[in-house]
């Protein structure tokens, strides 16, 4: 994703060619984006409802009301650009990273996270099928850290009541050098299967900013990334599998992507653009299918860039396409229903004159509408206090207040450093505004629902951290927890929590105060209300 995502600098330049432009940031080897300003256009305030709230009924004689969306951030391994901070580090100083990273999750009301598990051909848990990541441990060699961080990050957010989805890149198999093997072989590890197996195995581009790829046209290689991704859901209880942009590479300056070989053979006289987008559709096919086989109640999703096609049926806009440049047909996965979720990377301002944020974002509204895939959307927190129109901090703002008039169920944030960064106060704004109290997640009707039976409150005591801690006989059958207080005329959500953790409102008033608690599934159905406790103490 970038920084490592696709910067405006495509948008500029589609008309000609696609250039990307390699710099070292202090991060690691980054993207850098050209930017052309624009200037904001005004501001379009569709006539539809604020986003989707839950009525779980009545909590005495007020209804329950809670906010459901998704909310969540990026966690990028890939050049270490959030986490771990640096490779090699020892399990201790990792594990106490990540724990910091949940922590701003819960501090900013977040429900998910995406974390960046296969950043290149490689894996942060023990595979069958990918070397152990350098940007874990240091090495390119595949040497083994000794503990299992899938285990421990999973383990840890779902105590924190947060989903977790891990996050793959397909086709990628190394990073360009010095962070990467690059397209040196010597330097892979002795049993990574592009050394192994040289016909999966395609260069490019050529020269420094080379890597290698997975052959997208070679079914075979495409069965095994897909099981190399698997594995990590056969074997982990992850709430998620997650994509970002990365299907056939993002076009260099004279080069073309050297798949002649599989395209001889399996071609089938189709075009080479046709072949390739039916390539990709069969990669994100059949992983929703296998998913389902596997884990029925794990979700699929995938954040691609902003813009399908321009024109026509596709948007408002003057961009790079991922329909034609990397062959990533979005708009059909969503119509075919191959996925739970999509998260476009909108990272445009309100205004910009070759993607403006007010005329992308209805397009994809409409693209998913009647469809049961939810729509996020991508936010570009990495790109306050730019020029321009990203030099206001309210920019975000702006957009969040869009995204709930038209609807949208959730937004991930990119990435987690830039949240912490809080550049001009942005993230501190959208936060008081847009995620003041917890919400739980959408609810998607298609996955397996087992809502959960009503617990029971039994008494209340203060904690010395001024909490008031509720004691609770559970329902039977929760995943997790939402607590409610009455107040000015409903009973809203103020804390939720994983089943087996303690129940407790952080911030009780003072004076006599009204609960309710339900129980809810692994897939956010929540069952009945528990009978109203009013806590004294």
């Amino acid at each position: 994703m970038t920084l490592l995502r696709k910067p405006p600098a495509q948008i500029a330049l589609l008309s000609a060619v696609v250039l990307f432009v390699v710099a070292v940031l202090g991060l690691g080897l980054l993207r850098a984006a050209f930017y052309e300003p624009a200037t904001a256009g005004n501001e379009v305030v569709p006539a539809v409802e604020a986003p989707a709230r839950t009525a779980a009924g009545q909590c005495g004689l007020q209804p329950v009301r809670a906010a459901r969306e998704l909310r969540g951030m990026w966690l990028t391994t890939v050049y270490n650009i959030d986490f771990p901070s640096r490779p090699g580090l020892p399990q201790a100083q990792v594990k106490a990273e990540y724990l910091k990273w949940l922590d701003l999750a819960v501090a900013q009301r977040h429900n998910a996270i995406f974390v960046h598990v296969r950043p290149s051909g490689d894996a942060f848990w023990p595979s069958k099928y990918a070397p152990w990541s350098n940007f874990l441990t240091g090495k390119l060699d595949g040497s083994d850290p000794g503990w299992d961080p899938m285990a421990f990050m999973v383990d840890e957010a779902h105590r924190r009541n947060l989903e977790f989805h891990a996050w793959f890149n397909p086709y990628r198999g190394t990073q360009p050098a010095p962070s990467g093997a690059g397209a040196d072989l010597t330097k892979l590890a002795p049993n990574h299967p592009l050394r192994t197996r040289p016909e999966w195995r395609i260069a490019y581009p050529t020269g420094k900013t080379g890597r290698l790829y997975f052959d997208p046209g070679n079914p075979d290689a495409r069965r095994f990334v897909e099981d190399a991704m698997l594995e990590a859901v056969q074997k982990y209880d992850v709430d998620g599998v997650h994509f970002d942009d990365f299907f056939y590479p993002y076009p260099e300056k004279g080069e073309n992507f050297p798949d002649d070989v599989s395209y001889a053979k399996y071609g089938a006289g189709k075009s080479r653009a046709d072949w390739r987008r039916e390539n990709v559709d069969t990669l994100v096919r059949e992983m929703q299918q296998r998913i389902r086989e596997i884990k029925p109640w794990v979700k699929f999703g995938i954040s691609p860039f902003g813009i399908w096609r321009n024109g026509g049926e596709g948007s408002d806009t003057k961009g790079l396409e991922s329909y034609s440049a990397i062959y990533a047909d979005t708009r059909r996965w969503v119509r075919e229903g191959w996925l739970d979720y999509i998260v476009p990377q909108l990272y445009w301002t309100i205004g910009f004159d070759k993607a403006d944020y007010t005329k992308v974002l209805p397009w994809w509204v409409n693209t998913v509408k009647g469809t049961g895939v939810q729509l996020y959307i991508g936010m570009a927190d990495y790109r306050v206090g730019e020029k321009g129109d990203w030099s206001d901090p309210a920019q975000l703002d702006r957009q969040m207040r869009l995204n709930d008039q038209y609807g949208v169920q959730g937004q991930v944030h990119f990435s987690a450093k830039q949240i912490l960064a809080n550049r001009l106060g942005s993230v501190d704004l959208y936060r008081d505004r847009h995620y003041a109290s917890p919400a739980l997640l959408p609810r998607m009707e298609h996955l397996p629902a087992s809502p959960p039976a009503a617990p029971t409150i039994t008494g209340a005591a203060r904690a010395d951290n001024g909490s008031l801690v509720l004691e609770t006989a559970p329902g039977g059958g929760a995943t997790s927890w939402a607590l409610y207080r009455t107040g000015d005329g409903a009973a809203g959500l103020v804390a939720t929590g994983r089943a087996g953790t303690a129940v407790a409102d952080p911030k009780p008033p003072a004076g006599p105060v009204t609960y309710c608690l339900s129980g809810l599934d692994r897939s956010a159905n929540e069952g009945p209300l528990s009978a109203p406790f009013t806590a004294t103490s």
